[in-house]
C-alpha cells in the first residue's frame, strides 16, 4: 500500500472518528460555497473556521462520492446536518452529468460515474508556491556532494553551459550504476541555532543529464534541461526514484514540537505570507506533510521602574505555516498566516 494511500485512509478515518463538537462554525459561515479555480483548500477552510488546519474535524466524508476528499472546481460546498451535527460537506457536484444533494438523514446519489484527473482537484495550499521545493531541492549529507561525480568544463572549454551542451564531468560513475543525473549546486549548510548539530546541506538544483560516454573516471555528459547555466564545480546526483506528494490534508502534528525557523527562501531574513522556510524539526521529530504549527514572536523587552530590572513580556501568536517536504532532520513548510512581522530564529510550537 503506497503512502499516499495511507494518507488518504488515515484522513478519512479522522472525519469519522473525530468529536467535532469542540470546533465551532463561524457564525456567518455561508450555507453554500461554489469553489472556483484557484481556491486552495486553506481558503475555504478559513470561510467554515478560524481554524482551518481542524478542517478534517468539521468536513463530512460522504462514502457514496468518488473522490469524497477531493473538491474540485464548480463543486458546490456547504452546510449539511449529519446525526445531529452540522457539518460542511460537498452537497453538489460541479459536472452536469452527476449531482448530488445532502439533507438530514438522506443521501441522493444518481449512478454515474465523474471521472477527472486528480491533479485538477484545488491544492490544500498554493502550489506554485512550493513546486520547485517539491521536485527540485534536496537536503543532502555533505559528505554525499564531496564524493559526487562534479563537472570539469564544456567541451568546447565553455566555463558556463546550457541545455544541448556537452560537458565533462569527473567521478566514480561506477558507484551509482546509473546514466541519468541530475545537476545540483551546493547551497546553504543548516546548524541547529541551539545544538550546533549540522542538519543538512541543501543542494540546489540547476537540471538534468545523461551520460553519452564514459572512460574510466571522466564522463561526457549531455544536458538534457538546465533551469540556471551549469557552471563548473557542479555535482551530479542520481535522480530520484521516490514519491512525489501533492495533495496534503492540513492536520495538527501528532506530537509535540518546538523549534526554530532556519532560513527563508531567497536567503533574506525577513518572512512573509507565502515564502517558503526551512525548520530545524524533521522526521525524526515525527513530523510529516501536512502539520501545522504556529509561529511565536519573542515578548518584547520592558522596564520594571519599580523592580528597577528589565523584563520579557510573554511570547505573542505571530503566524501560522505547513509542513510540506520533510527530510530525517529538517523541514520545509509555506507561511499560510502571518500577522506580524516575522523573522529567521522566531520559534514554532504546536497549534
Amino acid at each position: 500500500m503506497s503512502k499516499t494511500i495511507k494518507r488518504l485512509l488515515f484522513a478519512a478515518l479522522i472525519c469519522v472518528t473525530a468529536n467535532v463538537s469542540a470546533l465551532q462554525l463561524l457564525p456567518n459561515a455561508p450555507q453554500e460555497y461554489v469553489v472556483v479555480k484557484g481556491d486552495t483548500l486553506w481558503d475555504i477552510s478559513a470561510r467554515y473556521t478560524n481554524n482551518p488546519w481542524k478542517w478534517p474535524e468539521i468536513w463530512y466524508q460522504n462514502p457514496q462520492i468518488s473522490n469524497p476528499h477531493l473538491i474540485f472546481p464548480g463543486d458546490v460546498i456547504g452546510l449539511v446536518t449529519i446525526d445531529g451535527q452540522t457539518r460542511v460537506s460537498v452537497v453538489s457536484r460541479g459536472d452536469a452529468s452527476r449531482t448530488v444533494k445532502l439533507s438530514p438523514g438522506m443521501v441522493k446519489l444518481q449512478p454515474t460515474a465523474r471521472i477527472e484527473s486528480i491533479e485538477s482537484a484545488i491544492p490544500a495550499i498554493p502550489a506554485g508556491a512550493i513546486r520547485s521545493y517539491l521536485r527540485e531541492h534536496r537536503v543532502v549529507d555533505g559528505e554525499v556532494l564531496r564524493n559526487s561525480p562534479r563537472i570539469l568544463s564544456g567541451v568546447d572549454d565553455h566555463l558556463l553551459m546550457g541545455a544541448g551542451s556537452s560537458v565533462y564531468a569527473r567521478g566514480n560513475f561506477r558507484l551509482h550504476n546509473a546514466n541519468a543525473f541530475g545537476i545540483f549546486r551546493q547551497g546553504q549548510l543548516y546548524k541547529d541555532p541551539e545544538t550546533d548539530e549540522i542538519l543538512g546541506l541543501e543542494a540546489i538544483d540547476i537540471g538534468l543529464a545523461r551520460v553519452i560516454a564514459r572512460d574510466d573516471d571522466i564522463a561526457t555528459i549531455e544536458l538534457d534541461r538546465t533551469y540556471q547555466q551549469v557552471a563548473v564545480g557542479d555535482v551530479l546526483l542520481p535522480t530520484e526514484d521516490r514519491e512525489l506528494v501533492t495533495q496534503f490534508f492540513p492536520k495538527s502534528p501528532e506530537h509535540k514540537v518546538v523549534g526554530q525557523i532556519l532560513a527563508v527562501s531567497g536567503g533574506v531574513s525577513q518572512v512573509g505570507q507565502f515564502d517558503v522556510v526551512v525548520l530545524n524539526r524533521g522526521e525524526r521529530d515525527y513530523l510529516e506533510p501536512g502539520d501545522v504549527l504556529v509561529i511565536n514572536k519573542a515578548g518584547a523587552v520592558v522596564f520594571d521602574r519599580v523592580a528597577d530590572e528589565k523584563v520579557r513580556m510573554p511570547e505573542e501568536r505571530a503566524g501560522t505555516m505547513m509542513v510540506f517536504r520533510t527530510f530525517e532532520k529538517l523541514s520545509y513548510a509555506l507561511i499560510m498566516r502571518a500577522t506580524r512581522p516575522l523573522r529567521v530564529g522566531d520559534k514554532f510550537v504546536n497549534p
